[in-house]
Order: structure tokens, then C-alpha cells, then sequence
């Protein structure tokens, strides 16, 4: 005997219609949520080549779920900058949900010579080291013109 379908198994997948209706919130004040547009790749690139340019900029670490681009001038340090970058994210992402402080837009770790701003745009994840002196507002601007 066979088995019986399952209710997914007897929906004829080729006559589904799916109109606005069918995705209008149900409870009042409650949205859909938006797909937000990526920034491109080639864009949040050409901000770091341009921010890399500047003086007193050590490099960056750009990582998403694809792909890592680490561009440094000190390359005996990587897995160094690697660890700061990943450790300053996840530290903020807890410190975020601890004391319930809601979306971090970046992170600035200063130390005694350099200072590390980490941004996430979109599904990427960005750290740029720098001399204490630069100005790291003016970095931030740069890559949020990407967004």
C-alpha cells in the first residue's frame, strides 16, 4: 500500500499564485520586511582602495560568507589583525545583546599606537586598521557612501 501524502506533497506547485494580499501583515503595526539592497562588491571595494591610499591607514580585512580580501602592509601580522577584527565584531555583537543596545553601526578599538574601526555593511564585514592619528570619521563616511 502507498504511503499517503503529506499536505506539501498534494499542492500543485506549478498553479501557485501568490498575490500582495497574501503577504500583508495580519496583526496591525507589523510590517513585511523589506529585502534591503546590497551594496556591490566592486563599490565597498573601491571605497577601501580609496581609504587604503590615505596616510596612516595600515590596511583592512573585508570578510563575508563567500569570500575574505585582507589587504595589509605589515603581512607577517595577518592572523594578528585577523584575531583583533573577528574578536572586536563578536564582542560587540554580545556587549549588543547583553545590555540590549539594538544594531551596532561600528565598532572603534583604540590602543596606544593604532586604532581598528569595524563596520558591517550588509552581509560584510569590514575592519580597518589605522595610526592613532588618522581620523576614523572620515573613513567611516567613505564606506557609508558604499551603503
Amino acid at each position: 500500500m502507498p504511503k499517503p501524502k503529506s499536505k506539501l506533497e498534494k499542492i500543485d506547485r506549478e498553479n501557485i499564485e501568490i498575490t500582495l494580499e497574501d503577504i500583508k501583515p495580519k496583526e496591525p503595526g507589523i510590517q513585511p520586511t523589506r529585502k534591503v539592497k546590497e551594496p556591490s562588491q566592486s563599490a565597498i571595494h573601491t571605497a577601501l582602495n580609496e581609504i587604503k591610499t590615505k596616510e596612516g591607514v595600515i590596511g583592512y580585512i573585508l570578510r563575508n560568507t563567500r569570500s575574505a580580501s585582507i589587504d595589509l602592509n605589515d603581512p607577517t601580522k595577518i592572523i594578528d589583525y585577523a584575531v583583533l577584527s573577528s574578536s572586536a565584531m563578536d564582542t560587540g555583537d554580545e556587549l549588543s545583546q547583553t545590555f540590549n543596545l539594538g544594531e551596532i553601526k561600528h565598532i572603534l578599538v583604540e590602543g596606544r599606537n593604532a586604532k581598528l574601526l569595524a563596520v558591517t555593511i550588509g552581509e560584510n564585514n569590514i575592519a580597518i586598521f589605522m595610526d592613532k592619528n588618522v581620523d576614523h570619521n572620515q573613513i567611516y563616511k567613505t564606506l557609508n557612501r558604499t551603503a
